[in-house]
């Protein structure tokens, strides 16, 4: 499988076991969440130590309800607590990742 170029591409991933060693650890692990794999996409999330992986630690534990927890990663990824719907920002962080 060759590296998504839109969402579109993306989701069309989704059917397979594991997401491919050759995308960036930022992609792989929000295909983990989109698959409903928290724990999954958590555990590659901490293991990035840059703004990226801030992002997404932030959004994974916004998701599970732990706002004091998710406004520190927001702001150790440089980013204001999102008003948009967890779906939005999901997506918002497939597309970044697809581009970056």
């Amino acid at each position: 499988m060759s590296f998504p170029k839109s969402y579109k591409e993306f989701e069309e991933t989704l059917n397979q076991l594991s997401p491919p060693p050759t995308w960036s650890g930022a992609l792989r692990a929000m295909w983990f969440d989109v698959k409903g794999d928290w724990e999954s996409s958590h555990n590659i999330a901490q293991d990035m130590h840059d703004n990226n992986g801030s992002w997404i630690h932030a959004y994974l534990h916004r998701k599970e309800g732990d706002k004091f927890n998710a406004g520190y990663w927001y702001r150790m990824a440089g980013k204001t607590f999102p008003s948009i719907n967890l779906e939005d920002e999901q997506r918002q962080l497939v597309e970044y990742f697809l581009v970056e």
